[in-house]
C-alpha cells in the first residue's frame, strides 16, 4: 500500500468517526429537547389541575371559613355575629350548621351531610363553576326548599318537575328516657322540598344537601350552636389580611381556614405527584443525557492529538475541560431553549385549541386544562443544565490527561 492509499484511508476513516460524533451530537441534542418538552407540558397540566381542583371547591367553599378547635360546635349569638361582621374586609357572613342525616324518597335512603345555611349563602357566588339547574332558593319558612349534590339527588331519584314533592329528612335524638321503646322518641324528622341540583365534584355531589338555616336548627335542635362561619371577603382586600384579623379577634380557640387549607390534604397530594413526576422526568433525561457522554468520549479520543498540541502550546488542564464542558454545555443549552420554545408552543395550542380533550361528556371542561409558570421553566433549566455538568465532567476529565509526549 503506498503513502496516498494509507493518508487517503486514514482520512476518510477520520471523516467518519467525525460524522458519527456529529450525528450522535445531534441525536443528543435533540434527546434533551423532547425530555424538556415533555417537563413542560407535564407541569403544566398539573398547574392546570391545581387551578381546576381550586376553581371547583371555590363554588362551594368559603373564602374563609371559621371553625372551633375542640368539637364540632360552638356558641355564636347574635351580637357576636354583628361583631365579627363589622371586621375591616369582611363582605358576607354565613351561618351554617352540618351533620349527617337520613333522606327518604319514596323507598331509596340514603345517609348524607345536611348543610343549614342563612339566607346569604348564595350571595357569596356558590356554584359559579359545575353545574347547577333548577330553583336558586331555599324556598320559605312554610316551605323549606333544599338544593341537593346530583348524586344525593340521583339515589333518591329525586323528580324536579314533581308537583309538592317532598322528601323526608331524619335525625337521631337522645331519648327522654333510656328505656323507651317509642321510635317517635329516637329521631327528629321534617320535610323539605327539592328546589335545584349542583354538581361540582363527587366529593360534594354524593354528600351534600343545602336546606335553610332555621330548617336545619330545628331539625338538629342546635339553638344558637354552630358548626362553622363561612366568610367572603370585601373586594379590594387581601384574604391573608382578613384571615390574619379574624384570628386575631377570634383567638386560639378558633381555627380561620382559607380555601387551600380547607382541603389541605388533597392540594399537598397534587403538589407531590408533580414533584414525583418532574423528578422521574428528570430521571429518565438524565438517562437520555448518556448521549451527551459518549458524543464528548468520542470527540476526546478523535482530538488526542489535537489536545496534545495544545497542550504542548502551553494549554493547562483547566483549559482543556472547559472546552468539552463548554461543548457539552452548547449540547444541551441548544436542546434545552429548543424543548421549552416547542414546550410552551404545545402548552399555548392545548390552552388556546384545546387539543387533548378529557374524553368525558360529563366534565366541567373538554379538555385537559394547563398553565404555565415561569418558576417550571427555571427548575427545569436547573436541572438541566445539572445534568449536562454531571455528563460532561467525565469526558472532560480524560481529555485533560491526555499524554502530550506519548500523542506527539
Amino acid at each position: 500500500m503506498n503513502s496516498s492509499s494509507f493518508i487517503a484511508g486514514r482520512y476518510f476513516r477520520s471523516k467518519k468517526k467525525r460524522n458519527f460524533i456529529t450525528v450522535l451530537s445531534i441525536i443528543s441534542m435533540v434527546g434533551v429537547a423532547v425530555g424538556t418538552i415533555a417537563l413542560v407540558v407535564v407541569m403544566s397540566v398539573f398547574n392546570g389541575l391545581e387551578d381546576l381542583i381550586r376553581s371547583l371547591f371555590a363554588s362551594f367553599d368559603a373564602e374563609l371559613k371559621v371553625e372551633p378547635v375542640a368539637g364540632k360546635s360552638f356558641l355564636a349569638p347574635k351580637e357576636w355575629l354583628r361583631e365579627i361582621e363589622q371586621i375591616e374586609g369582611v363582605a358576607i357572613l354565613t351561618e351554617v350548621i352540618e351533620d349527617n342525616a337520613l333522606f327518604q324518597n319514596g323507598g331509596s335512603q340514603i345517609v348524607a351531610k345536611i348543610k343549614g345555611v342563612s339566607d346569604n349563602f348564595l350571595d357569596q357566588g356558590r356554584f359559579s363553576r359545575g353545574y347547577f339547574w333548577g330553583d336558586t332558593t331555599l324556598g320559605t319558612a312554610i316551605r323549606p326548599g333544599a338544593i341537593l349534590g346530583r348524586g344525593v339527588g340521583f339515589f333518591l331519584s329525586v323528580n324536579l318537575d314533581a308537583v309538592n314533592s317532598t322528601i323526608k329528612v331524619f335525625y337521631p335524638k337522645a331519648p327522654r328516657s333510656a328505656a323507651s321503646i317509642d321510635p317517635s322518641q329516637l329521631y327528629a324528622s321534617a320535610q323539605l322540598e327539592p328546589r335545584a341540583f349542583f354538581s361540582i365534584d363527587q366529593k360534594f355531589d354524593d354528600e351534600y344537601v343545602i336546606a335553610p338555616l332555621d330548617f336545619t336548627r330545628d331539625l338538629l335542635n342546635y339553638g344558637e350552636k354552630r358548626t362553622s362561619l363561612e366568610i367572603k371577603v370585601k373586594q379590594g382586600y387581601a384574604i391573608k389580611d382578613v384571615q390574619k384579623r379574624l384570628k386575631n379577634y377570634l383567638g386560639p380557640e378558633y381555627l380561620v381556614k382559607n380555601a387551600d387549607e380547607q382541603h389541605a390534604g388533597l392540594i399537598r397530594t397534587v403538589k407531590l405527584e408533580k414533584l414525583f413526576v418532574f423528578l422521574t422526568l428528570t430521571f429518565i433525561l438524565a438517562i437520555a443525557s448518556f448521549n451527551i457522554f459518549f458524543s464528548l468520549s468520542m470527540l476526546a479520543i478523535e482530538k488526542k492529538k489535537d489536545i496534545a498540541v495544545l497542550k504542548a502550546m502551553g494549554a493547562r488542564d483547566r483549559l482543556i475541560r472547559g472546552i468539552f464542558l463548554k461543548q457539552g454545555a452548547l449540547i444541551a443549552f441548544s436542546g434545552a431553549v429548543i424543548g421549552l420554545v416547542l414546550g410552551y408552543l404545545v402548552v399555548l395550542a392545548q390552552d388556546t385549541f384545546g387539543l387533548v380533550s378529557l374524553g368525558i361528556s360529563s366534565a366541567v371542561v373538554d379538555a385537559y386544562p394547563v398553565r404555565i409558570v415561569m418558576t417550571d421553566f427555571i427548575w427545569i433549566s436547573v436541572a438541566v443544565v445539572s445534568i449536562t455538568l454531571l455528563a460532561s465532567w467525565r469526558p472532560a476529565i480524560i481529555a485533560s490527561k491526555v499524554d502530550t509526549v506519548r500523542e506527539l
